[in-house]
């Protein structure tokens, strides 16, 4: 009641006419679940409306209150505690699923998804680089690189001026040059993350390298040395939990060696270990500190890089910590710059959480990582050297794919910068990529439904599954609706990790879930997943993805007109691009369900779907009634990759239904919607009827995605 009621009150004062109208009020905690389309007139409000959104909004409160007090657990939608927008944020650290940590542009680690699918927002102090510059013996400079001055580790040299610093970020690489002022040094930060196209191996590893170039204009020889700080932790209340411990280490292979510091985070769920290292090469040391306090005034570490440029390397493991204490640990390489010259100093940052739960903590998953660095959690080492090792492979790698892109003259700047640094949500999307478990059978994937997926096993087993998030404040894995749009990328990167998606999707399409539940809308109650349609997410990961879809309880998603087209279009799209007979054959059977369940929304068999007068699609909070431009346009294109695919695997007799369908519902299309100009937002002959949607377009942009907008096929 306290919650609804700012919101009665808001209603009431446009019924009053007290000018609530000219702000065009939001509904639902300010947030976009139903809104007018258009501003009501003072006095215009229906009752009706009244009470309907009280009651979602009670319904909404009931709901988050027994979510996040009595279960304790987090919402996945969380609208009464909303993340701030920080816009701090810049390239993360990581390959695909195994978690990430997204430095800002400020050089600050602050953003952790290690859990996976949750995120936590904090950015912890203790995780610096920090230079220290020596001539003839004597310390000239040392300085953290950054520009923060907090309350702990005071006896840091802090306030790194930011005039003197510059980022640029081409996912997945940033760089950060510092021009150390008045030292006539220049230290350029290189970060990489192996985030490489058609790589199903290097791309799942949990690291990050940071390649510090080092340029000395001085006219004497300078020894250099870049120190990495971390924290044993996160920045969460598990870092004071007690019994984290911190161990030094050294791991040799085919004559390379690195050296550092694993910092192991023992927690009760998910325990990982953090390995910071260092590179050991001609003329370039590295040493350790491998224990120090982050809450203190950080003093001793300070005094110790600067006495010689070196941190003293102490033998042996540290104590674990007490409750209520905090651990942190430092590795240091050095190296002798000459005059007017240049040397490189390479360190690295890796995490190994190899064995997870989820947030119901009902399975054990391995991450695909395991499969090439095992799942006994002793990785780190592996991981540190492996990375050091081969980062200018991926370099090289990342350089062929991204350089015919940016070097095309004839594609605008910002288009280049959107087409790499948005993919950052490949990975930095509380994304997971999961090794099935060694004795997992076909039947246990299947359901009691889906024994017809031939390659469903084989797909699953050797490129294990795939989720990322709807969005990190939009918690649910693999939201198909919105995943139609972003699926390009994955389906052109890493192909398949598309096709192991889509093996999962028609998995469920085959299956249900009568479970009952109250959807928020409306109010009513259906179950959670009917058979033969497409469902809405994979599931949350704060409870069981795979197992428990359809996280999303806003509306009942079996109604919605959209998600079974974008099934039928993305099987077809991915086909056209990945030339897999094998799996349109698989997907052939499960498309001829989908379509069945969508035809039930010709009311009038003119060949053209309905919607349903409610906000039956992707966009929902738009309501949209009879034959329309979006649901119209897709249905029309799924009809016609339907004729394609029958065509492609000989089935006559269905071929001749979807093309009698098709030259049916295009007729009906232009009729019902085409204004002259462009076609309706709907039929339905409302205010918003004649409103222009770009997105009308959807369904031929995957057809000329496909090479079939011409002629025929142009619909």
């Amino acid at each position: 009641a306290a919650a609804a009621g700012p919101l009665v009150r808001q209603y009431e004062g446009a019924a009053r006419g007290r000018g609530v109208a000219a702000a065009g009020w939001r509904v639902c905690l300010a947030h976009r679940f139903e809104e007018p389309r258009q501003p009501y007139g003072a006095g215009d409000v229906p009752l009706r409306d009244v009470l309907r959104h009280i009651g979602l909004v009670l319904r909404y409160f009931r709901w988050w209150y027994k979510k996040t007090r009595i279960e304790k657990k987090s919402a996945f939608i969380d609208l009464l505690c909303a993340v701030p927008l920080q816009q701090i944020y810049g390239c993360p650290l990581g390959g695909i699923g195994g978690g990430t940590i997204t430095r800002g542009w400020r050089g600050e680690f602050c953003r952790w998804q290690l859990n996976p699918g949750l995120y936590h927002y904090e950015t912890v102090i203790a995780d610096q680089f920090t230079v220290c510059l020596r001539c003839k013996g004597q310390t000239v400079y040392q300085q953290v690189l950054s520009v923060e001055r907090p309350s702990t580790l005071q006896g840091w040299n802090w306030g790194y001026c930011g005039h003197y610093a510059f980022y640029h970020a081409l996912y997945p690489r940033a760089w950060t040059v510092y021009e150390l002022p008045g030292q006539n040094v220049v230290l350029t930060c290189r970060q990489v993350s192996p985030v490489i196209p058609h790589d199903y191996k290097d791309s799942s590893l949990p690291v990050g390298v940071f390649i510090w170039e080092v340029e000395n204009g001085r006219d004497e020889d300078v020894d250099v040395s870049i120190m990495f700080s971390l924290q044993n932790g996160t920045g969460t209340k598990e870092d004071r939990s007690g019994g984290h411990w911190n161990e030094p280490f050294a791991f040799e292979k085919e004559g390379e060696r690195v050296a550092g510091v694993l910092l192991h985070h023992c927690t009760r769920v998910n325990p990982f270990t953090f390995a910071i290292s260092a590179r050991e090469k001609a003329g370039t040391g590295v040493t350790h500190l491998t224990a120090f306090n982050p809450a203190g005034s950080g003093r001793e570490v300070w005094q110790d890089l600067l006495q010689d440029g070196r941190l003293d390397s102490p033998a042996g493991k540290s104590s674990p910590t007490e409750k209520g204490e905090v651990t942190a640990a430092a590795v240091c390489a050095s190296c002798r710059v000459p005059a007017h010259g240049h040397r490189t100093l390479e360190l690295a940052l890796a995490w190994d959480m190899p064995r997870i739960h989820f947030g119901s903590k009902e399975k054990l998953h391995l991450r695909r990582y395991t499969r090439f660095f095992g799942s006994g959690g002793d990785a780190a080492p592996a991981l540190s050297h492996h990375a050091l090792t081969h980062y200018e492979e991926w370099e090289k790698k990342i350089e062929e794919w991204q350089k015919p892109i940016l070097e095309n003259s004839q594609l605008p700047s910002w288009y280049k910068s959107a087409l790499f640094n948005e993919l950052y949500f490949m990975t930095d999307g509380g994304t997971i990529w999961v090794e099935l478990p060694p004795d997992c059978c076909a039947e246990d994937l299947q359901g009691p439904a889906g024994a017809g997926l031939s390659h469903l096993l084989p797909v699953l087993r050797e490129y294990g599954r795939f989720a990322y998030l709807e969005g990190q404040e939009y918690r649910m894995y693999n939201t198909y609706d919105v995943h139609f749009y972003a699926s390009f990328a994955l389906v052109m990167l890493w192909p398949k990790l598309q096709i192991s998606l889509q093996y999962d999707i028609a998995v469920t399409v085959l299956n249900e879930d009568v479970q009952p539940r109250q959807y928020l809308m409306c109010g009513q109650t259906a179950q959670v997943k009917l058979k033969n349609v497409v469902p809405h997410d994979i599931g949350d990961p704060d409870d069981e993805p795979w197992q428990r879809v359809n996280a999303y309880l806003m509306h009942d998603t079996a109604d919605w007109k959209d998600l079974n087209l974008k099934f039928v279009l993305q099987v077809y799209r991915d086909y056209c691009l990945t030339h897999d007979s094998l799996y349109l054959r698989d997907m052939w059977p499960v498309c001829q369900a989908v379509m069945e369940s969508e035809l039930k929304f010709d009311m009038d068999n003119d060949g053209l779907i309905e919607n349903g007068g409610f906000a039956d699609q992707t966009y929902d909070a738009w309501v949209v009634n009879g034959a329309s431009a979006y649901c119209g346009g897709l249905w029309l294109a799924a009809v016609c990759t339907m004729c394609k695919m029958a065509e492609v695997l000989g089935d006559a007799e269905i071929q001749q239904k979807y093309t009698d369908i098709l030259s049916k519902g295009k007729e009906a299309f232009e009729r019902m919607l085409w204004n002259g100009k462009y076609y309706n937002y709907d039929s339905s002959g409302s205010d918003t009827s004649v409103s222009i949607m770009s997105d009308q377009c959807a369904g031929q942009w995957f057809l000329g995605a496909c090479g079939l907008d011409q002629g025929e096929f142009e619909v």
